[in-house]
Order: structure tokens, then C-alpha cells, then sequence
């Protein structure tokens, strides 16, 4: 019996990077995981082969964020899924589990961040999440979980990334209030703050010398830089019965 049997559980960016290894870990704790993606289709059919390989359960689901109208449209097609699919895997229609983990990366200083770049963050990394969440509400199961993914920028002053460190910043806060709002009904909410993770995201200024990668492995006290299972292994406590508390 895994943690998450008979759960339902939402990932979106879930295609690569961190949202892969959240995706795969919960799908391997039970779970049955749609598996959203904005435009690589192709890297979600191999989420969902790995998850079905493993014997797990997961489907592709297809939105563009940071657009009108995107988390309806994202919800549409997840009820649509869910409906058509859960009668025959027993399991009852609605949601346990929404990993708000799709965002877009990083912004310059504020000498540098355009009208529209500060936009298209807030779309993304903000009001996404937000109405995927007032979406989802009227099909959260009590006893659900919200995980937002954020960053550690939220934590030490990044003023080379501002704007990105300000929408995680909002991710937070969203937390905090949403918990409060929620827990009566025994659904968690939490920010998961990741410091710095090997992710394509990262690839470019990790990979750039080996003197960059030492000096992100030595902002870690375990001197390595962070691997995107690391990430999905406190996800997926954070989902589970033990952190009801």
C-alpha cells in the first residue's frame, strides 16, 4: 500500500526538471498523476511512460499558462480526464493533490526587467497557480494538499532576479493565507522553497565552469548542488497522511 493510494494528484509543469520528479515520486506513492505540459508533448508522454513503467498511473494534460482564460481551460480538460478515466480505476472523481510547480525563470535586475517580462512572470508564476487553485476548489477532497513550489530567493536578497524573487515571494504569502483559509477542512497548503537544483532551468550558469558549480554547491551546508529528486522526496511528505500536522 503506498501513501498516496486511491489519491488523485495534479503536477503542473510536470514534463521535466522538478515537476517530473514530483510527478514520478507521487505516481510511485500511489497516486494516479495527471501530468500537465504547456507546449513539450512530447517530454510529458515520457513522464507518463516512466510513471507506467514503474506500474504506476498518470496521463498527459495539455494548457498554456500565463494566458486568458488558462486555468479554466487547464481544469476543463482535467475534469474531462479524470471523469472519463477514475469510474474504471474505482477511484472517486475530484482531486486530492495540486503541485503548483510550473514557472518561468529568470528575470534580469530591475534596470533591466521590461513592462512586459514583469507581466508574463506575474501571468506564469503567480496568477496561475492562484486560479488553478479557485478552479480546483469546488473538487479538492477534505483531507487535500496544496504545494506550491517556490524558491529560496524568497529567503536571502537576489536583487540580480527580482522580479522572478518577487512572484515567489507571492507564492508564499498565497500559502499562508490559503492555509488559513482551508484548514478546517483538514487541507494543507505549503510553499516547498528549493535552493539552487540541476534543472534544464539552471543548466546554462551551472554548466558554464566548474568554478560557477562549486560556488553554487558551497551556498548549500552539503556542498552540492540540489538534484530535482531532492525536491520531489519533500514533496511528496508534504502530500502524505504524516503531514497533516
Amino acid at each position: 500500500m503506498g501513501a498516496l493510494d486511491g489519491r488523485t494528484a495534479l503536477v503542473t509543469g510536470a514534463s521535466r526538471g522538478i515537476g517530473r520528479a514530483v510527478a514520478l515520486r507521487l505516481a510511485a506513492d500511489g497516486a494516479l498523476v495527471a501530468v500537465h505540459f504547456g507546449t513539450d508533448a512530447a517530454a510529458a508522454e515520457r513522464t507518463v511512460a516512466a510513471i507506467t513503467a514503474a506500474g504506476g498511473h498518470a496521463f498527459p494534460l495539455r494548457a498554456e499558462l500565463g494566458v486568458p482564460g488558462d486555468a479554466a481551460a487547464l481544469a476543463a480538460a482535467l475534469w474531462a480526464a479524470f471523469d472519463a478515466g477514475l469510474a474504471a480505476m474505482d477511484v472517486p472523481a475530484g482531486v486530492d493533490v495540486i503541485v503548483n510547480n510550473a514557472g518561468i525563470g529568470r528575470s534580469g535586475d530591475i534596470r533591466e526587467v521590461t513592462p512586459a517580462e514583469f507581466d508574463r512572470l506575474l501571468a506564469v508564476n503567480v496568477q496561475a497557480p492562484f486560479f488553478i487553485v479557485q478552479q480546483a476548489l469546488g473538487r479538492l477532497r477534505d483531507g487535500g494538499r496544496i504545494i506550491n513550489i517556490s524558491s529560496g530567493v524568497t529567503r536571502i536578497a537576489t536583487p540580480e532576479i527580482i522580479a522572478y524573487a518577487m512572484t515567489k515571494g507571492a507564492l508564499d504569502v498565497f500559502s499562508l493565507a490559503l492555509a488559513k483559509e482551508l484548514g478546517q477542512r483538514g487541507i494543507t497548503v505549503n510553499s516547498v522553497n528549493p535552493g539552487i537544483i540541476d534543472t534544464d532551468v539552471n543548466a546554462a550558469w551551472l554548466g558554464g565552469s566548474e568554478q560557477v558549480r562549486a560556488q553554487a554547491a558551497a551556498l548549500s551546508v552539503f556542498g552540492r548542488v540540489g538534484e530535482p529528486r531532492d525536491v520531489a522526496d519533500v514533496v511528496a511528505f508534504v502530500a502524505s497522511p504524516d503531514s497533516r500536522w
